[in-house]
């Protein structure tokens, strides 16, 4: 639609975005009015162009093929002219005919701070004609009503949030019409199964629909501040109403005129299953990361008897084992310490990684002077790499310091990322004495872990090799899990 609008036509930011406001809020004036509703920008060069359309979910469509990007018709032109120049609707006296069914068009202007700059048809698809029902009637009333306030610049309302929660009602969820008083003129059968759902008795007509929803509260509850406004229609906002262990949502569309108000429409929907659902999610949210919070408390814990354990070593070699056991240990629990402050099971590495590998590299250098650089981003792993991942990272890197920066009593260790979608290739390097041509790996226990780690989980290749200027570099390429979905900024894991 912006790019259609700045191709050709000459709008400011001010109008561009009232249309977007307007397009994001006209589905329930399309299904208010059985109608198309087909927006006509004028272009540079007197012409019209379609920038953007909406099709009924209440009756038959005119377009079964999209019109986004076309020229209006000949015979459809001089409508649109004159809609926009005289700044009212315009309507056909006698429909036109699509192929076997004939279409009853309206040209209707967009006004946004007291200026057309573009135009509605609303087009009826006639090919079903029949004595219009009481429901339909009151629906093509208010639809007139929003029809009336687009052309005068009152519509849409630039306040009326969609709402954060899923479950916005629709036309066809219910649909109660209220004067300016409050009182119900209309409620659809919906609407009516709603409330009576909340154990309001007998028919809304006539009545104050705030009075209604006060009559069926008969515990003391917390409720919404924008849920007067919303019953009484004065405010075009969203608020839910759960009672009885019924969840309505509503959401109020006033009517105006000349500043005057005329009512308002309010549309609900009984969404109780759906937050059933939500509260139900919410809760196994909460017990996995709890989860993840117990098993990293727990991984602390082993990690604290090993370092018991290893002060009680006459041993250095046991000690060492011991310390690099606890290491380990500590990086899992890391990975669980930010696996339990997620969503979902998916784990920021980036964040991860440099306190992970920091720690590696303090507690293996013994008190020489080691730096760890990290280049590039790791992205979103997801928590099933994401353990083999750091504890492959964490040897690598304690690998450099102790084999490669020891005997020169510090250096630095280049950690460099490079994220293409799902595919991921490390390299860690480091400045030391570095290793002989065609060497390869060693045979230690860390090396072994790694090679494992790499081949059998993270389904991978590794390779060491001569660092060109001095040192030993480590070239790893894996390639995450859920390949389908870009996890460099989104990604789930494929289940626990």
């Amino acid at each position: 639609m912006s790019d259609l609008a700045s191709r050709h036509a000459s709008l400011d930011a001010a109008d561009l975005e009232w249309l977007h406001l307007l397009v994001g809020d006209w589905q329930v004036v399309s299904d208010l009015a059985f109608a198309d509703l087909v927006l006509w920008l004028p272009t540079s060069d007197g012409d019209f162009i379609a920038i953007a359309q909406c099709r009924p979910s209440t009756g038959a469509t005119v377009h079964y093929d999209d019109v986004v990007g076309s020229r209006p018709p000949d015979g459809q032109r001089p409508q649109l002219r004159r809609s926009l120049t005289e700044v009212r609707a315009q309507r056909s006296r006698e429909p036109r005919w699509f192929g076997s069914y004939a279409v009853r068009e309206e040209a209707v202007p967009v006004v946004h701070d007291g200026r057309a700059i573009a135009v509605i048809a609303r087009q009826t698809n006639l090919g079903g004609a029949r004595t219009p029902s009481r429901l339909e009637l009151n629906y093509v009333e208010a639809a007139d009503d929003l029809m009336g306030m687009i052309a005068r610049g009152h519509f849409p309302a630039v306040n009326a949030p969609t709402g954060p929660r899923r479950g916005a009602p629709r036309v066809g969820d219910g649909l109660i019409r209220l004067n300016s008083e409050g009182e119900v003129l209309y409620a659809s059968p919906n609407a009516l199964s709603c409330f009576h759902r909340l154990g309001a008795i007998g028919d809304l007509v006539g009545r104050s629909l705030v009075e209604v929803t006060t009559d069926v509260i008969d515990e003391p509850m917390a409720f919404d501040e924008s849920m007067p406004l919303v019953l009484m229609g004065r405010a075009p906002w969203r608020t839910d109403l759960e009672l009885h262990g019924v969840a309505l949502s509503l959401r109020a569309v006033p009517l105006t005129e000349d500043g005057q108000r005329l009512g308002a429409v309010v549309l609900c929907r009984d969404v109780s299953e759906l937050r059933r659902r939500e509260r139900e999610l919410m809760t196994k949210d909460a017990t996995i990361r709890e989860i993840h919070h117990r098993v990293k408390n727990n991984l602390q814990t082993v990690a604290a008897l090993l370092r018991l354990q290893s002060r009680r070593m006459s041993s250095p070699e046991a000690r060492d084992a011991l310390a690099e056991a606890m290491r380990r240990v500590a990086t899992i629990a890391l990975v669980h310490e930010t696996l339990s402050q997620t969503l979902d099971e998916i784990v920021p590495f980036d964040d991860l990684v440099g306190r992970s590998l920091r720690l590696a590299a303090d507690v293996a250098s013994a008190g020489g002077q080691v730096r760890t650089v990290v280049h590039g981003t790791f992205g979103l792993v997801p928590a099933e790499d994401a353990t083999a991942l750091a504890l492959v990272l964490t040897e690598l890197v304690t690998n450099a310091v102790e084999h490669g920066l020891s005997s020169q009593g510090g250096g630095t260790v280049d950690v460099t990322a490079e994220r293409d979608g799902s595919e991921l290739t490390i390299t860690v390097a480091d400045d030391g004495v570095g290793i002989p041509v065609g060497a390869g790996a060693g045979t230690g226990l860390g090396t072994q872990i790694v090679q494992t780690l790499v081949t059998n989980e993270l389904r991978g290749t590794i390779a060491w090799e001569p660092r060109e200027g001095g040192g030993t570099q480590v070239v790893l390429h894996i390639v995450l899990r859920n390949p389908g979905r870009d996890a460099a900024t989104s990604g789930e894991s494929g289940g626990w």
